[in-house]
C-alpha cells in the first residue's frame, strides 16, 4: 500500500443552499484500502460523497480535497472522473436510447484519453479501443458479475431492476478501472442475492490498484465485503474511526451511544 494517499480530505466545510452539512472532516484513502463509512440518516454520507465527485449543488466553503496530491476543488465531474475517481449511485438513472455497451466504451475512450493527457495511460489512444478488444474486456466483466451478455444491448438502466442497477454500477467500475471508487449506499434495495453478487463483484474487482469507500447505512454489506477501516458519520463530522468490530458494535448498539457522546474513542 502507498504510503501517500490516492485521497485526502482536510478538514471539510460544504454548505447546500447556505446550510452547513460537512462541519470540518478528515479522511484518506489509498489504494488497496477498503473504507466503509457508517452512520444515521442525514448525518452527512451521500453530502461527501456527491461532494468528492464535484456536483455543484455543493459548496465547498472550506477544507480541500486532494486526490493523487493535486485539488480537485476546480474540476467538473468529468475531469474527476477521467482522473481515476469513480462513483456508483444510490439512485442510478436511466438512459433510455443508450445501450449499456455503447454507454461503456464512450465513458472508457473518455477514461484512457485522460490517463493519456496526464502521462499514465500505457499506449495511445488514437481512435479508443478497438471493437473486438472492447467486446473480449465487457464479456469478461459480466462474467464476473453474472450478468447475461444480452444486457450489453439494452438501454442503460431503462427497465433495470434495482439489483440490476446496481450490477450495472459494478460493472462500469470493472470497465474503467478507477483508482478511487466511492459506493453511495450501492446496497440500498438489494435483495440478499443480488447483494451477494455486488459485493463479490466488488471484491474481484480490489486490489493493489484500487482503493474504496463504502457509504452504507448498514452493516450487512460489510458481511461480504470486509473493511480495513470503518468511519462513523454523526452531524457532519466523523466521530468515531476503527477496524471491522466497529461495524458489529453499531449493528448490535446501532447509533444512539454516539449522539449521546457516551463514547467517542475507539472500542
Amino acid at each position: 500500500m502507498s504510503h501517500v494517499p490516492e485521497l485526502a480530505v482536510k478538514n471539510l466545510h460544504v454548505a447546500v443552499e447556505g446550510k452547513e452539512i460537512l462541519k470540518g472532516l478528515s479522511l484518506e484513502v489509498r489504494k488497496g484500502e477498503i473504507h466503509a463509512l457508517m452512520g444515521p440518516n442525514g448525518s452527512g454520507k451521500s453530502t461527501l460523497a456527491n461532494t468528492l465527485m464535484g456536483y455543484p449543488r455543493y459548496e465547498v466553503t472550506s477544507g480541500e480535497i486532494l486526490f493523487k496530491g493535486k485539488s480537485v476543488l476546480e474540476m467538473e465531474a468529468d475531469e474527476r472522473s477521467r482522473a481515476g475517481l469513480f462513483m456508483a449511485f444510490q439512485y442510478p438513472v436511466a438512459i433510455p436510447g443508450v445501450s449499456v455497451a455503447n454507454f461503456l466504451r464512450t465513458a472508457l475512450n473518455a477514461r484512457r484519453a485522460g490517463q493519456e493527457a496526464n502521462g499514465t495511460g500505457a499506449m495511445p489512444v488514437g481512435k479508443g479501443i478497438p471493437p473486438k478488444e472492447f467486446r473480449a474486456l465487457l464479456r469478461e466483466k459480466m462474467a464476473l458479475l453474472h450478468m447475461d451478455e444480452s444486457v450489453a444491448g439494452r438501454y442503460l438502466n431503462d427497465g433495470f431492476s434495482g439489483g440490476e442497477k446496481k450490477r450495472a454500477e459494478i460493472l462500469q467500475m470493472a470497465i474503467l478501472k478507477p483508482e478511487i471508487a466511492i459506493l453511495d449506499e450501492t446496497d440500498s434495495g438489494l435483495d440478499i442475492d443480488a447483494l451477494r453478487v455486488v459485493a463479490e463483484g466488488v471484491n474481484a474487482l480490489v486490489g493493489p490498484d484500487l482503493g474504496v469507500l463504502i457509504i452504507t447505512h448498514y452493516q450487512r454489506i460489510l458481511n461480504y465485503v470486509k473493511p480495513h477501516f470503518v468511519h462513523v458519520m454523526v452531524d457532519g463530522q466523523i466521530q468515531i474511526s476503527g477496524g471491522p468490530e466497529l461495524a458489529l458494535k453499531l449493528e448490535s448498539l446501532g447509533y444512539d451511544w454516539l449522539r449521546e457522546g457516551k463514547e467517542v474513542t475507539t472500542p
